[in-house]
């Protein structure tokens, strides 16, 4: 007699933070099935979309052995906040000043291991388990103290591991054949393969395709809800203003401008003094919507626009989702050359004009450009350029990858 498969868990330990790349794409995959969604800290308010989606939500630990491990996490995250502000000062040896990052690093740990644990309490017949946002270390320990085989989305290399922590890594080194780890781009993978070679893994984009795209009411209704005129020239700059983004390029490419230029700005954190030197500009309309948003009012954003501007810093390789939200959206795109792989899928594409990465004048140059020509608008097939599936189509390959490696820890 056959069973039911079970639902698709869904782990998420910043579920409570303000919408965005990870928040997207774990509201579309939660709709397409039954699923659980664990969510450690509970659900930021505007994920309203999930909490109607009839997935089953469990909002903190589920059990005693996952209360403890997340009390456990959260009094690590106490004393590494305290250690970072005591040890921010340079006088402080490298070494040192590095422990509360490690500290972090143990934290994220328990509080994926209290996920598990929850997973394996309500879900114990899971199709798949996946944290959608897990930390770059402590795998093999996070699967050990949750009990659980899982896949897990690998973003970025953000700090290594430091003696204590590899050697706790390597205490549970056994438990890294339970895990698979997804990398969204081919230099996470390059990077956290050369920390951890015998991790299993694979690349595959985390953002989504949920086959929304733009309309032309809400082009029209982002016009007339910021009052840009039709025959203006609007740019939308999305997201939070964090360290790999290249801010201090579009400052300088904005003012070299020789033409009218709107400019949609939207998301949090956001620096207050550069907005204030760009409304003083005299080429841009500067208009400002502080994140985070709910996507109804990111996609009238992102309407309104004739281009979504991305600049990053040389070097950063980590998916971006406002490249991705172009090519679902049917959004034109203005990007940096920052990552060779993905200058490298977008060349040729008529809806990408590209700049070199910390060039000022050249962006300058597209952005003037803009008011006579525009790049074309994306096609139904330009999310296949950056290997974005739809969201039915991610959850079938979770669900098999995790089948897959449920038979080799079998074996």
């Amino acid at each position: 007699m056959s069973t039911a498969p079970g639902p698709l868990v869904l782990i998420e330990p910043y579920a409570h933070r303000g919408g965005g790349h990870h928040q997207h794409t774990l509201t579309a995959l939660a709709t397409t099935g039954a699923s659980l969604v664990v969510a450690p800290a509970g659900l930021n308010q505007g994920l309203g979309l999930l909490a109607r989606s009839g997935a089953r939500i469990a909002a903190g630990p589920d059990g005693a052995a996952a209360r403890f491990l997340l009390a456990a996490a959260r009094t690590a995250e106490r004393v590494s906040a305290v250690g970072r502000r005591a040890l921010v000062s340079r006088r402080w040896p490298r070494v040192v000043r590095r422990m509360p990052h490690q500290v972090t690093l143990l934290a994220r740990c328990l509080t994926e291991a209290a996920c598990l644990r929850t997973a394996r309490r309500l879900a114990p017949r899971a199709s798949a388990v996946v944290i959608l946002s897990a930390s770059e270390a402590l795998h093999g320990l996070a699967a050990l103290l949750g009990g659980t085989p899982h896949l897990r989305f690998v973003h970025e290399l953000v700090t290594t591991e430091d003696l204590p922590v590899r050697w706790l890594g390597r205490l549970a080194r056994r438990a890294e054949k339970r895990v698979v780890a997804l990398y969204p781009t081919p230099a996470v993978r390059d990077q956290i393969t050369a920390a951890f070679p015998a991790l299993p893994g694979a690349v595959r984009a985390f953002a989504v395709d949920d086959g929304r795209r733009l309309t032309e009411a809400e082009g029209d209704g982002g016009r007339t809800a910021f009052a840009i005129p039709d025959e203006a020239t609007a740019v939308c700059v999305v997201g939070g203003w964090w360290p790999y983004k290249d801010i201090a390029t579009i400052d300088a490419a904005l003012a070299r401008l020789t033409a009218p230029l709107h400019v949609l700005v939207c998301g949090t954190p956001l620096d207050d003094a550069v907005l204030a030197r760009w409304h003083r500009l005299p080429h841009v309309r500067l208009h400002t919507v502080p994140g985070p948003v709910a996507d109804e009012i990111l996609r009238l954003v992102y309407g309104a626009a004739d281009a979504a501007l991305v600049a990053r810093h040389p070097g950063v390789g980590k998916e971006s989702g406002l490249v991705m939200d172009a090519a679902r959206l049917g959004v034109p795109l203005l990007v940096s050359e920052h990552d060779p792989d993905l200058t490298a899928r977008l060349a040729g594409q008529p809806w990408v004009w590209s700049f070199p990465a910390g060039d000022a004048g050249r962006l300058a140059e597209a952005l003037d450009k803009l008011s006579a020509d525009t790049p074309a608008r994306p096609g139904t097939s330009a999310p296949s350029v950056l290997d974005l599936y739809p969201a039915a189509e991610q959850a079938a390959f979770l669900t098999t990858t995790y089948t897959r490696l449920l038979t080799e820890c079998l074996r």
